[in-house]
Parts: C-alpha cells; structure tokens; sequence
C-alpha cells in the first residue's frame, strides 16, 4: 500500500489491470443485466485529444460509468470519423498519403483515450475511412437510390474556391466554407442529392416526441431549418411563354396587392425570360449576375441589405384581377426557393416594399390594420386586418381571406393550397479524393448504372501518381485505370463517378454499425437493434445541432421504412456541452491562447483533470480553463483518498451497527447523488461527493472513529462515486477497501428510514436580521414555534419596545417577526 496519493503511480499500476479486466465489454455471453447504449459524438482524427474532447469524454463516460453502477449492461462504443477534406489538405500539405496521416491520428487518440480512462468497449470500434465500412455507406446509397431517395441534376450549388469542392447549405456558416473560413460562391454544377424532403413532415412532426429529452434550443434550430409553412401555389401567365409560373405564398389573400413580379437573378426562369430579351437586356443581366455570384445566400436574405435588381422588359398578368404586373430579376429571392420567383406584395412584406421603394414601383394597401400607410412610412403593415381593395375578398379578415383566395384559385383552375418547406435535398457529391466513393457507372448507352452488389466495396485507388491538390474536379477522374471500367450492363466503354460522398453520410447512421463493426454480410444487425437501438443518451457538441442530427434523423425514417428498424428517432435523450475556453476566447495558435491537454495531465494528472470538467458548471455552459483549478481538485482526491486508506474497520462489517448519524449523511448523499447525475448536474454530483468527504473525515477525527462500521459504509459509497469522475483514484480507494473492480460496484439503495429527520434547526429572525436558532422537532406547530420563538431572549432583546408589524411563521423552519 501507497504510503501518500500519487497520480502517477496509480494511473500505471491500474491502466494496465483494466485492460486486462475489460469491465465495460458489452458483449459477454449469457449477459442478463438490462441494456443501455450511450454514445458520444465520435471524434474526428486531425491530431491528439484537445480540452474540448476532454470535457465532451468526462462527461459522457460520467453516464456511462453511474447506469453501469446501477447495474446495466452499458453499449459505450468509440470510432472515428475519418474521412474528409482536414485529412486531405493535411496529407497533401506534408506530401502523405491521407490514409497514414489517418491512421498515425487515431492511434494516438486511441492511446490518449485509453489513458484517459475512457469507458468504451474497445472491441466495437470502427473507422469510418475503412472498405469494411464504407463498402456499406455505398449499400445504403444504392438502396436509396432505388427508392428515388438519391438522384442528380445540375443545379447552383455552394462553391468553395479554396477547398474546391461543393458544400451543402448547412456547411456555409455565415457566407463561409466552415472548414476553412473561405468566402462561398455559386457554381452550376450536376451534383448527387438525397431527396431529405420526402421527409420533411415527419423529421419536423417527430421533433414533438423529443420534447423535454432534447436540448429545446436544438429542436428550436431543428424546426426553423425544415421551416414549414402553408399557403397555396398560385399560377401567372406570363407574356410570351405558354407556360404558366407557379407561385408559393404564405399570403393568397393578399393577390390583389401583388404590384410585381420578382424572379432570382440565378433561377433557370430568369435565364429562360432574358434570353427572348435584346442583347442589351441580356448583357446587363449577365453583368448583374456575375456580381450575385460573389455573395453568399445569408447576406442575399439579411433585411439590411441595399435592394438590387433589374427590370426585364417582361410581364406577367395577376390571375386574380388580370391585371398586368412587371417582372424583375433580383438577388434578394432565392433560386431554390419554390420555382425561384415570387410575387411582390409591397405594402404588406417589407422586403417587397424596400424594393419597390428603390425600384420607383408601384405599393397597394389590401389590408387594412389601422398602421400607417406603408408608402408614407416605409414600414410594410403586417398585422391581421380587413381586406379592402380586394374585389370579392372585401370586408373578411385575414383567415377567411385565405381560405376563400384558395377557394377562388381553386374553382379557376389557376393553383391549389400547398406547402413549402425552407429545408432543401442533401447535397452529398465533393470533388475530393479523400471520402467513400459514389457506387454509380455513367455509360453513354445505358446512362446511370449503379455497381452490382458483389462488386462492393469501390474502394478508392492508391494515391500514387495522383495528384490530390485541389482543381475543381475529383482527383479520382484522373486515376484512368480505376476510372474507366467496362458498363455492368452493355460491357461497353464507361467510367466510374468519381465525386466521393459527404462526410455527413458516414456519420448518419454509424451509431447502428457499432452493433456489429466487423460485419462483412450486412450493415448492422437488425436483432441487435431490437435489443440496443436507439441510443439512450447521446453526447454531444450543440454545433452539430442541424447537419448531424438532422440527416441521422433522415437515415433512421429511410431505414424504418425499408424494414430494417422498428423505432423512428435515432436518439432518445441528447446532451450538449459547452466549450473549453482560455480567458473568454475559443483556443486557437493565433490567439495564443492554447492549452495543450497533454500537459495538463502530465501535470495534475487524468483524474483531475477530468473531475475539474465536471465540476466547473452545468454541461451545457462554457468552461473558461483560466477560472478553474485542477490543482485544487487534485487536493480533494488526495483528501478523499486518505479517508480509504483511514478505514479500518473489516470489509464486510454490518453497517448497521455504526453510527447513525453518519449513516443518515451517507445515504441522504445516495440520493442526491443519484438525482443529480441523472439530471446532468455533474457539478452537484461533485459536490455531494465533496460533502461526504467532509463528513467522514470529520467522522473519523471526531469521536466516531475509522473503526466504525458507518465509517467504512461511507467511504465506499464514496469510493463508486468518485468512480464516475476519477476512476483511478477511486480504483485504488476501492483496493485499499479491500474489493476489486470500483466501475462493476453497484451503488447501495438508500435506506428510507435513514433518510427520516427528527429534528431540524429552525431560525428566528427579527426584522430581516438573524436573531437565534432553535433544534425543534420536523412535527413542530406553527403555534408551538411561534411560542418558542417569541420567548427566546435574543428575540425579545432585538424586538424591544416596539410593537409588532406582522408574524410570518413557516414550521419547522422559520419565525420572520417584522416591527413598527
């Protein structure tokens, strides 16, 4: 036995022992204990662990670690998320194949997490740039296809000139590339899509299950990016071309206030309409477009924008009154948006108005709100009203406005009522070399073929001769004796597609594959998905809130509904956590402001470290590493570990013979221990641990003694508790208690008749001011407390002369006696 406490020595003697022991191997056989899966949001390999994969570890091994104590069979797997541009431009940067620089990466994490004491089940890991994997990645792409789930059309799409690649929506933050902060342009491309609209009610219906499990600022986030809304598809005629335009809007009662068209400078229609235009019109458009491309989506929708745009020359007639409205191209509409054209309501839209106000156009009140009008004030009116100026929809509000302008353009023949959603189909093609490659064979005979099943996995060609900077097209077009492969069906000439999928593809379902990781016969095991699936707790940064768990949330209704899954939600509780600061900034080398993980564990050691994560505050919130101490956590370890090494007593002395009043803290702490773990206040938890610790040391120094029985009770509750945030310190507690495997301890169920207090002090106070304390019985009266305060002589020195105001009496706690 240790003489002091010394990370260091505890963390070799143990690591080792749990290696061999494996106490979290989910797998076993004949297992009968009841399952859960935890799941943290699996890393990505671009270098060693950092402070924020620290928390994010801490925390979810802090869940893992308390359902195992309480007796489950805990599923806590780990992988990596391993493909992707980061690998690639750090490969070709150090002239490395991506592959080594992958793999090199995950074999020091994997050792940083194993020294970290992580408790995954090292047996289930995968990695997700391997053919194992992502042969079936390339499954699920045919699978989709088959079902017209994936598809590929020419379309404008998110372009980063620096990463020269194509990004979805969701991977622009704020008009940049999220990978290297490049400004993104438009680029016509045919690019593959998943159609994650077929979707989109029930991936926004569904969020209402997860009501109270999810953070609500993410099913806030995830309601606002599907963006449903309601309305009616309304047909114009335009002049010139025969066939009619469809029209989204929210607003149908409004038509008659409809004053013009606006059309995206970017959609096919505004191309199509010009190109009947004068070279004229065409050359400025042309000029005009070229400027759109250079800004992002956000900045073309944000309110403060100057307006800009371009009248045509063509005209289209309002269904409703016939009457002849212009058409405009302008950047302020989104080529993406329902068939990129809208029509303009000026005096009740205000980006309408702010346009017709620029444009010199012309603005009709339809509504009448009783606010000022929109063409003296500049401010579109867009409360409920009366529809004035409206011919037949006069004099109704604005509900049976709508329905009645539905019914109208229903009778006519010129729309329908619809609905239109602000989520658009996934964009999953990039031009890079590094990512599963898209299983489809392009023969000019027989067009798109997808790859024969017993030709799976296409696994990406060696590097050698390829040159993977990026160029605007795959790197893989130029590996001709893996591009150019004769057609499944023909045997004719035909190349390979060589775009590679999005990364989001590996990540959208990989929480099923670590059922059964080294499957070669299928993606997942269906039966094991009935018996862990879906995952129980999953943990994770809220950066994630709209891509992952948006398109994990796609892949699990497809699956359902190809048979392969009985549940419609992937996970049932979601945790996020904050970010690891350093003096109120995010950590980065330009900042100087690094913290290298590494060095911190080196210095206070694991267990401090990690019991600092939990202890610095509520999950979710930040975490500034300047304002916490790891050194003062590590003092606590060495105080809770003394108490172990104090203890002596016999293992296995009934407990019940020890003092009672000790016991009573001890099992009062069991259940506020438990609470707060189980509602995510691992800083509670922490410190009901610190409270414990209090007590049996005062315990031990008092006249209770180490000897007695509740002493040793005590300092083993301890010993599984601090299990969850410091394992190697716990382990060795539990050692010195003289057991084995702290992490397969399972928590005492408290004792009820412990937890009953028969006395409790209550206070007195006069005038807001503490003036005595009493014990009294929790059964005390009102009356019996007023009594006894109001003879106390304390009370009655600080009342005086004074009379009474008022007597406020709150048994068995409290006496607030107030005076004149």
């Amino acid at each position: 036995m240790r003489a002091e406490y010394n990370f260091e020595d505890i963390q070799n003697q143990w690591l080792p022992i749990w290696d061999e022991q494996k106490p979290f191997d989910s797998s076993k056989p004949g297992d009968q204990r009841p399952r859960k899966y935890v799941l943290d949001m699996f890393p990505y390999p671009s270098g060693d662990l950092h402070m924020g994969h620290a928390e994010a570890y801490a925390l979810g091994d802090v869940i893992s670690r308390y359902w195992v104590q309480r007796g489950y069979n805990v599923m806590h797997p780990i992988g990596w998320d391993a493909f992707g541009l980061p690998a690639e431009n750090a490969a070709i940067k150090r002239g490395l194949d991506p592959r080594d620089w992958t793999y090199e990466n995950i074999a020091q994490q994997k050792a940083s997490m194993r020294r970290y004491a992580c408790s995954f089940d090292w047996d289930r890991v995968l990695e997700t740039c391997d053919p194992l994997y992502y042969r079936w990645n390339q499954w699920l792409f045919l699978e989709f296809y088959k079902r017209g789930l994936a598809y590929r059309k020419n379309s404008n799409v998110n372009w980063c000139p620096s990463c020269q690649t194509v990004l979805a929506n969701e991977q622009v933050v704020q008009g940049l590339c999220e990978r290297c902060d490049s400004q993104v342009t438009k680029k016509a491309l045919t690019q593959w899509y998943f159609k994650v609209t077929d979707y989109a009610d029930r991936l926004l219906d569904d969020l209402d299950g997860l009501e109270g499990n999810w953070p609500s600022k993410v099913l806030s986030m995830q309601r606002n990016w599907i963006g449903r809304s309601h309305g009616a598809n309304v047909d114009f005629e335009i002049e010139g071309r025969a066939e009619k335009v469809s029209v989204f809007t929210t607003r149908p009662d409004t038509l008659y206030g409809a004053t013009f068209m606006v059309a995206a400078v970017d959609s096919a229609l505004a191309q199509e309409l010009v190109s009947e235009t004068s070279e004229e019109t065409q050359a400025q458009f042309n000029t005009y477009l070229d400027s759109v491309k250079k800004v992002n989506d956000i900045d073309r929708l944000a309110t403060d924008r100057p307006k800009s745009g371009m009248d045509i020359g063509r005209f289209a007639v309002n269904p409703l009154n016939g009457e002849r409205i212009p058409i405009w191209v302008s950047d302020y509409v989104l080529a993406d948006y329902g068939t990129g054209s809208i029509m303009a309501v000026p005096a009740h839209d205000q980006r309408d108005l702010d346009f017709a106000r620029a444009m010199n156009l012309p603005v009709r009140t339809v509504i009448a709100t009783g606010e000022a009008d929109p063409v003296d004030s500049g401010i579109a009116t867009t409360g409920d009203g009366t529809l004035v100026n409206s011919g037949e929809l006069n004099g109704l509000d604005k509900a049976d406005a709508i329905a009645r302008a539905i019914e109208i353009i229903t009778e006519k023949n010129l729309g329908q009522k619809a609905k239109n959603f602000r989520l658009r189909d996934w964009l999953i093609s990039r031009q890079r070399y590094w990512g599963t490659p898209i299983p489809i064979i392009h023969c000019e005979a027989c067009g798109e073929v997808p790859v024969p099943q017993d030709q799976l996995p296409v696994e990406l060609p060696s590097t050698k001769g390829l040159d993977l900077a990026p160029k605007g097209s795959s790197p893989l077009g130029a590996a001709s004796d893996w591009v150019n492969v004769p057609c499944p069906k023909c045997q004719g000439p035909a190349r390979r597609d060589s775009d590679t999928m999005d990364t989001f593809v590996d990540s959208s379902w990989y929480f099923l594959r670590f059922l059964n990781p080294k499957s070669t016969t299928e993606a997942f095991s269906s039966e094991e998905a009935k018996k862990w699936a879906p995952v129980d707790q999953y943990v994770g940064g809220v950066t994630h809130a709209i891509l992952h768990l948006l398109y994990s949330r796609f892949f699990t209704k497809v699956l359902k509904d190809m048979g392969l899954i009985e549940f419609d939600e992937p996970f049932t509780k979601l945790l996020n956590q904050g970010m690891v600061l350093m003096n109120g900034s995010a950590m980065s080398k330009s900042r100087g402001n690094i913290v290298r993980l590494s060095e911190q564990l080196d210095i206070h050691g694991v267990d401090a470290v990690r019991l600092t994560m939990a202890f610095a505050g509520p999950p979710e919130d930040d975490i500034d590493w300047a304002d916490v101490s790891p050194a003062a956590s590590s003092k606590f370890l060495a105080r809770a570990w003394r108490i172990a090494k104090d203890v002596s007593s016999e293992v296995g002395v009934e407990a019940s013979t020890g003092d009672a009043e000790l016991r009573r803290v001890t099992h009062s702490f069991l259940v506020g221990f438990g609470e707060a773990i189980e509602g995510f206040k691992f800083n509670v938890g922490v410190a009901r641990a610190m409270e414990l610790t209090n007590a049996l040391r005062k315990a031990i120094d008092s006249g209770v003694g180490p000897s007695d029985p509740a002493v040793r009770e005590g300092a083993e509750e301890l010993a599984k508790a601090l299990s969850l945030f410091a394992p190697y310190a716990a382990e060795d507690m539990w050692a010195i208690l003289g057991h084995s495997q702290v992490a397969l301890a399972e928590f005492k169920t408290a004792d009820e008749s412990l937890l009953v207090q028969e006395t409790i002090t209550a206070i007195a106070q006069v005038d807001g001011k503490l003036r005595d304390k009493f014990e009294v019985s929790v059964n005390i009266t009102e009356t019996e407390l007023k009594d006894l305060a109001m003879s106390s002589e304390l009370v009655r020195r600080a009342i005086g002369d004074r009379e009474l105001a008022n007597v406020i009496i709150r048994a068995p706690k409290l006496v607030n006696i107030a005076t004149k």
